[in-house]
């Protein structure tokens, strides 16, 4: 678990800007566009140390939050309705969150 302090210092000088904003009008624009380079080189990165072994069990909950993300997902027939949902893989020998 990281210090709220070291986490503060981090979000302070942690900024990604790109001059070549694309066009937010159009509907298939990517919302993550200013981080995308980054997650291509973490999804590399994590694909080469990570390899799940071939039983797998995926679990989904929904953390409730009534605030205002663009992820934020409403199932009626759940008791919480409104919430993020997160995804929990499961293998033999450890756990990943996503």
């Amino acid at each position: 678990m990281m210090k709220w302090d070291r986490y503060l210092h981090i979000l302070r000088y942690l900024h990604f800007t790109d001059k070549n904003e694309p066009d937010r009008t159009d509907e298939k624009s990517d919302r993550l566009w200013k981080i995308q380079d980054l997650f291509e080189i973490l999804n590399a990165t994590f694909s080469k140390f990570y390899n799940p072994s071939d039983n797998l069990a995926i679990d989904e909950v929904i953390v409730s939050f009534k605030g205002r993300v663009i992820f934020k997902q409403y199932i009626p027939k759940k008791r919480k309705c409104f919430g993020i949902k997160i995804s929990n893989f499961v293998t033999r020998l450890d756990t990943r969150m996503i």
